[in-house]
């Protein structure tokens, strides 16, 4: 009789990593700092997002000339 043969039949598995990390007794100074940054790193973006929404339509847009007549 063999009890320990199906121990780690199934390999031995890391415990799943988390996508974000805890900041539990992280420190309270930085962790202010790190929200004060987050926040104003938004308003960089939206300007450069709304530059390439502009350029992006001018890109799409048609030129604005007349058609040749041909005769």
């Amino acid at each position: 009789m063999q009890l320990a043969r199906k121990a780690h039949r199934n390999g031995i598995r890391k415990p799943t990593s988390q996508r974000y990390e805890s900041l539990k007794g992280v420190d309270t100074k930085f962790l202010r700092n790190l929200r004060f940054a987050k926040k104003h790193n938004k308003k960089g973006l939206k300007a450069v997002r709304r530059a390439k929404r502009a350029e992006a339509a001018a890109v799409a847009a048609p030129p604005a000339v007349a058609p040749a007549t041909t005769k």
